[in-house]
């Protein structure tokens, strides 16, 4: 019922974490066995390490939350020998957020991460919003993005996912462009730009000013945008943005989303992730639904199935 093939990956379960929320998954290996998800996703790796923005980089928002941290990460080397090791050991497919500051940071890092034999898939971070370098830079602009992903593909053995940026006039001319490119799977989307204004100081609460806005706000964002694309790629989408609850998961599948990831909702309930993966079968059958799979692009009037292999 929530077993599935995409990009010749075989995942338990639909549902995993969204890059940046849940670390390397050491904290929560101690709450529960990370074998009930469909894998997990790294914090974004860069070539050298990062200490990311200064602070405060974080900010509560009434139905979310901002971050600017900047892709803080120990570089890829320390990746490498110390994290994905570790991950490993958990016994779910690992995939590997890639990020930089140019075109031959994110190709270095691909090519690196060759050498490990821990690595599932990669997941291309060209919408991060909070550093002045790269990230959202590649994912405003279609000849950009695509001609990253080819330059990444090229070099990397593993499948290809890439994370866009709600950010954009038309989403769509991203997507089908970086399909073009050799990309295996969409993941949509990254946060929004927002900000706080502290009312005492007269300035942004923010030290970066803007950060990426996450939570149940973007939801409607969310599955607006994965609508719209769904129609126009062959490609599987992993839907992210404001997950919460069970049905959040089920609107994403309608929408399009052939997988999906729950990002800020680990941080208010860490047990978010087996919670909903126990109650999806449950509701599937309240539903008279035999298998996941079924729902997807249910919510179009002309459905195509993005089935995997």
């Amino acid at each position: 019922m929530l077993e599935s093939c995409f990009f010749n990956i075989l995942f338990r379960t639909p549902l995993m974490p969204a890059s940046g929320t849940f670390g390397y998954g050491e904290e929560f290996a101690r709450l529960y066995d990370l074998k009930l998800l469909g894998a997990l996703v790294s914090k974004a790796t860069t070539g050298t390490a990062r200490l990311g923005n200064p602070v405060p980089r974080v900010a509560e928002t009434p139905l979310g939350m901002l971050n600017a941290i900047g892709l803080e990460n120990p570089g890829v080397d320390r990746v490498l020998t110390d994290e994905l090791p570790r991950m490993a050991t958990y016994g779910t497919p690992i995939i590997v957020n890639v990020a930089g500051s140019d075109e031959e940071e994110y190709v270095e890092v691909a090519r690196k991460l060759n050498d490990s034999p821990h690595v599932a898939a990669l997941e291309l971070n060209i919408s991060c919003p909070n550093v002045k370098e790269g990230g959202m830079l590649f994912g405003n602009d279609a000849r950009m993005a695509e001609k990253l992903v080819r330059r990444v593909k090229d070099v990397t053995r593993y499948p290809l996912l890439v994370k866009l940026s709600p950010n954009v006039t038309d989403i769509v001319e991203i997507a089908r462009a970086v399909e073009a490119a050799g990309a295996d799977a969409l993941t949509m989307i990254n946060t929004v730009v927002g900000m706080r204004i502290d009312v005492v100081r007269r300035k942004p609460f923010l030290s970066n000013v803007t950060g990426g806005l996450s939570g149940p706000a973007i939801k409607p964002i969310a599955l607006r945008q994965i609508y719209e694309v769904y129609p126009h790629v062959r490609i599987p989408i992993i839907g992210v943005g404001g997950i919460m609850y069970t049905d959040d998961v089920l609107e994403f599948f309608l929408a399009g989303a052939s997988l999906v990831q729950i990002g800020t909702a680990n941080f208010i309930d860490p047990y978010v992730l087996p919670r909903i993966t126990e109650e999806l079968p449950a509701r599937l059958e309240s539903l008279g639904v035999k298998h996941y799979r079924e729902l997807i692009g249910g919510a179009h009037m002309d459905t195509h199935a993005h089935t995997g292999t």
